[in-house]
């Protein structure tokens, strides 16, 4: 089975060239500091979730904060259709709920489901594997709680994209709990030793490469290339369908598109989306990006087909 690739996004008006070439500027100027290698952690997480507030979440969608095997969770919407399990990104070492509220609370009004949102914890305090744990804790309890994995998903940004890969590899090796219907993985890091990761990229608004090795360091612990923290290097076959979309001016893009090609000799379903002349989660400017609206469409149509045809089955 090989991956479908495509070419995403919307015909680009003069109004969206100069709203991109906006957000560019504003990522490049106010969210690259808070991916700084030579930054303390503590600022690092302070600053981007100061600019986090910012961001343009969904109106009317609700939010509590509670706990699920002990782990917290941000529960995001009130839909019945769906569960969809959310790993945010931050290289595993920032972010988290309160960073992500433009695309969480977007997730769960488009597919009128109920969002957990997995506040993991973070490394350097907590290296790999305890962000997979949690993940796995938080999904173990609500399968507890009679969410039925026909009407689940996971999904995921950067390393909570890695994150979500390494999650659905571990439960299909065993972990005793049945997979869920679908996985999303947004500019997913899947190789944290970075050896195919080019230095720079023109076009990259927010990481570098000195930050991602920091990063790397303080979550893999010497143990970067094990397929709990690069899932790339872990085995691809028996994984429910995934939809991978990268921008095309990325430091990461060569991570999807190694998954993708890697996808060709699997026999999992997937399907990868790059969209031209987009930044790192570009999907996180819904509601002022065209090509981000046009991303969480593909997202709703991506998961509402899959599961369906899950409950179907079941």
């Amino acid at each position: 089975m090989s991956c479908t690739r495509e070419q995403g996004g919307v015909a680009e008006s003069p109004s969206q060239r100069l709203i991109a070439a906006t957000l560019r500027g504003s990522l490049k100027t106010l969210l690259s500091p808070a991916f700084q290698a030579r930054a303390p952690v503590g600022l690092q997480r302070r600053w981007l979730a100061t600019v986090a507030r910012a961001t343009l979440p969904a109106r009317g969608v609700p939010r509590r904060r509670t706990r699920f095997g002990g782990v917290p969770v941000e529960v995001v919407g009130e839909g019945r259709a769906a569960t969809l399990l959310y790993l945010h990104g931050g290289g595993y070492v920032s972010g988290g709920p309160g960073t992500h509220r433009a695309l969480t609370t977007r997730l769960a009004r488009d597919l009128d489901a109920t969002v957990m949102v997995v506040d993991y914890r973070l490394a350097p305090e907590a290296p790999c594997p305890a962000a997979l744990d949690d993940a796995i804790t938080v999904y173990r309890s609500l399968l507890d709680q009679g969410h039925e994995p026909a009407r689940m998903a996971v999904a995921g940004d950067s390393a909570g994209g890695g994150l979500s890969l390494a999650f659905l590899q571990h439960l299909r090796d065993g972990g005793g709990l049945p997979l869920p219907a679908a996985g999303v993985l947004l500019s997913p890091w899947v190789d944290l030793t970075l050896a195919h990761t080019p230095d720079r990229v023109a076009g990259e608004a927010m990481l570098s490469l000195p930050w991602l090795n920091a990063a790397a360091d303080a979550y893999a612990r010497g143990r970067r290339d094990g397929a709990a923290a690069s899932p790339l290097h872990g085995e691809l076959n028996g994984l429910p369908p995934l939809l991978i979309q990268c921008g095309g001016d990325e430091i990461l893009r060569a991570d999807s598109e190694r998954l993708a090609d890697a996808l060709d000799d699997a026999d999992t379903e997937a399907r990868y989306q790059l969209f031209p002349s987009r930044w790192h989660v570009f999907q996180l400017h819904g509601g002022v990006l065209a090509d981000a609206d046009r991303a969480l469409a593909d997202i709703r149509a991506f998961l509402t087909g899959h599961l369906a045809a899950a409950g179907e089955r079941a």
